[in-house]
């Protein structure tokens, strides 16, 4: 099987940050059709999709709910949002200033092209923050790293246009294009468009399975994850999953400047199976059950733990009686800037490792 990368960039270049995330549901909700028997978007959102099992639930079965012979319910949470800015304001100069959504770090944001999402339609802008340039600056002056607040956005129009094109509560996103390498992937979104893709490429890889599988598979494309999980938790009080996956990217510090003990996962080693993060430990039982399949199908894995930072499955695990959760993560490097990178190796075994596990569950 090869990677659907036209896929994976089209949902990078579609613009969502947290809270405006309908582009990419409404992509999503096209790509999907066929592979769940019901799709829903609820309060906040996040797009339910149910797909039905294929076979009849044993009396091992690890569902909860009704006779023995319930099939669990899986629950798959992949966060729709990437970080982002919110128009908070708009000078006598035509200048936006933005409040973020999201974490930044405000050494990447220098001179960036962005792309202004508006009512009136889409405006290519310029990012970079107040002060002078290099010609008139002093030694002190550049050693200066500005806080997010003060980065503004330039559109190149005349004051009355920019008022009539644009209003407070508009979005901004980075304005970059996908690129292929060799062996990676880069683009800005790959946090979290590439748990999208892993989730819907599972899910179709599953249902060409002439096994077919005995769980009923749940997929979450969330919202306002980059604040706080917001859509996760809502998602999923409603689901009620016995088991859960969290699916998202993780670091890859496989890079120089950083230590061998702070890399967190490496670049072509394979899938991540993330046993603590800041927000989740994840289920020791079913962890090793994902191991041990790996192992068995020869797909390529490293265990790994995030020191600081969370996912969508803290939510699942939480959620009403709790449940039973993993985390299946790609390593990426450059998180959180225009340059994330993936290896596609990584992203294959992320594929194969969550559709062999979902066809297993019974």
């Amino acid at each position: 099987m090869s990677l659907n990368v036209e896929l994976l960039r089209r949902l990078c270049e579609t613009p969502g940050v947290p809270g405006r995330e309908e582009r990419v549901r409404d992509l999503i909700r096209k790509e999907i059709k066929g592979l769940f028997d019901e799709v829903r978007v609820d309060a906040m959102g996040s797009l339910i999709c149910t797909r039905k099992p294929t076979q009849k639930p044993t009396q091992k079965s690890r569902g909860r709910r009704g006779a023995g012979a319930a099939a669990p319910r899986v629950m798959l949470a992949a966060h729709m949002d990437e970080i982002g800015f919110y128009v908070r304001h708009v000078d006598d100069k035509g200048f936006l200033w933005l409040n973020p959504a999201g974490g930044f770090d405000p050494r990447n944001l220098f001179s960036r092209r962005v792309l202004v999402c508006t009512g009136k339609g889409d405006f290519v802008g310029v990012m970079n923050p107040g002060g002078k340039p290099i010609h008139i600056s002093s030694e002190e002056d550049r050693k200066k790293v500005p806080p997010v607040e003060e980065f503004f956005v330039d559109l190149g129009m005349e004051l009355d246009e920019v008022r009539q094109s644009v209003q407070i509560g508009d979005y901004v996103v980075m304005h970059e294009p996908f690129v292929e390498q060799p062996t990676k992937l880069v683009s800005k979104a790959l946090d979290n468009r590439i748990a999208c893709y892993v989730a819907i490429e599972a899910v179709r890889k599953l249902s060409r399975s002439k096994a077919g599988h005995g769980c009923e598979v749940v997929v979450a494309f969330t919202v306002q994850e980059e604040v706080g999980l917001r859509g996760a938790i809502t998602a999923s009080n409603a689901v009620q999953a016995d088991l859960g996956i969290g699916l998202d990217v993780t670091l890859a510090c496989d890079t120089p400047g950083v230590p061998e003990s702070q890399r967190v996962t490496k670049h072509g080693d394979g899938v991540g199976i993330m046993w603590q993060d800041s927000s989740m430990i994840a289920d020791y039982a079913l962890s090793e059950e994902l191991c041990g399949l790996a192992k068995r199908s020869k797909i390529p894995f490293q265990r790994c733990i995030l020191p600081r930072g969370g996912q969508d499955g803290a939510a699942i695990q939480r959620a009403n009686a709790g449940a039973r959760v993993a985390a299946i993560v790609v390593g990426t490097r450059y998180i959180h800037t225009v340059t994330e990178s993936a290896h596609r190796r990584d992203l294959q075994a992320a594929v194969d490792l969550l559709a062999t596990w979902l066809g297993t569950v019974a």
